[in-house]
């Protein structure tokens, strides 16, 4: 894959554009699911996530060093042919549309159920979709420089959960390591909604520039990421009750309510609103990974994709407005993405390394 002068980007940027696509609207709720399978112990099923996402993050590096300079898209052609290749980069490509279509949905509902609860999801959409394709249409380099503002102007968001810090209870962690490991591995399975985006290493490795350095920053994305999971998820642990979890839909943003100040009443309100620097880095890499995913595969100009995902994304989101539905596209990315993100390139790994070894095996004996 020839990649244009002027839009290789350096491998450090990989620590923003992985936490960037992974800390969305899945952290909101996230500790919820997990309490549900593996109760206190929740934190545990976290830590268990992410060794399991270094070992499948290792697993792609691996496949991709392989290669000169090619993404999933191509390095499936090379293994499977061309018209299986194509077939599995199709199947990427609308996992990539229904992952981007359900953080849509997911950050409308939560902006009308907290703050415009009369608002249009047409509106809401359009208003999202507006500054999606502005960041998109300016080629890779303007998609991880938005990723990078971004990043900087939202953390200091988790610093306000200091409130609920200082009321935690320790007696809600007890008692501690009694899930057994079954339930903790489900409760680590909650987690795939929130640690989807891994899957873009796959596709943005051919764009970086120092590839060798590309491994680190990307364990350190990851790291962050899990980070940011565990601790809201530990907070969230001990600051509501058992009781609590099943009453709470989104226990993160939860958290914000008990954070007050004299000149702002409702201080969640503004978390909310703010929360879109958090959601629109992830919405612009999963855009981005569409239009060029559509455009290695059936070489279709990234305008043309831009504007026509746009479009359908804003008919399917005014349409898929109530909440079981919403929950069932979440439903159908989990299951999806649990086999394309963190089981398939595991299987993918001994098929190339086989490949690669038969290759070299035929050239040596040349």
């Amino acid at each position: 894959m020839t990649i244009k002068p002027g839009q290789s980007i350096r491998a450090f940027y990989l620590i923003f554009i992985i936490v960037g696509i992974q800390v969305g609207v899945g952290i909101l709720g996230v500790p919820r699911y997990i309490f549900a399978v593996a109760h206190q112990d929740a934190w545990v099923s976290i830590i268990i996530a992410f060794a399991y996402m270094l070992i499948v993050t290792w697993a792609m590096f691996i496949i991709l060093n392989k290669y000169e300079n090619a993404d999933i898209f191509g390095i499936q052609v090379d293994i499977f042919g061309r018209w299986i290749g194509k077939l599995l980069g199709t199947i990427y490509l609308l996992f990539f549309m229904v992952e981007f279509l359900s953080v849509l949905l997911n950050y409308i509902e939560i902006v009308q159920v907290f703050i415009f609860p009369t608002i249009t999801t047409f509106i809401m959409g359009l208003l999202l979709l507006l500054l999606v394709i502005y960041s998109v249409q300016g080629g890779i380099r303007v998609v991880v420089g938005t990723v990078f503002i971004f990043s900087l102007l939202s953390p200091w968001i988790f610093l306000l959960l200091y409130d609920p810090i200082s009321r935690m209870e320790v007696t809600h962690f007890f008692p501690m390591f009694d899930a057994s490991f079954t339930e903790l591995l489900k409760g680590a399975r909650s987690t795939i909604y929130t640690f989807l985006g891994l899957e873009i290493i796959f596709v943005i490795y051919p764009f970086i520039d120092n590839k060798k350095d590309a491994k680190l920053p990307s364990y350190i994305g990851i790291s962050i990421s899990a980070l940011l999971v565990l601790s809201t998820t530990i907070i969230s642990l001990g600051y509501f009750s058992p009781n609590d979890f099943n009453l709470i839909t989104w226990p993160v943003l939860s958290l914000f309510k008990s954070v007050s100040f004299s000149f702002m009443e409702r201080f969640d309100y503004f978390i909310i609103a703010e929360w879109m620097m958090v959601t629109i880095p992830t919405m612009v890499l999963l855009m981005w990974m569409i239009t060029h995913g559509a455009k290695r595969l059936y070489a279709i100009p990234e305008n043309t994709t831009l504007y026509v995902v746009s479009i359908l994304s804003l008919i399917v989101c005014t349409v898929l407005n109530r909440d079981f539905e919403i929950r069932k596209v979440s439903d159908i990315v989990n299951v999806m993405g649990f086999w394309i993100v963190f089981i398939y390139p595991l299987l993918l790994l001994p098929i190339v390394l086989f490949k690669k070894r038969r290759q070299k095996t035929k050239g040596s004996t040349k």
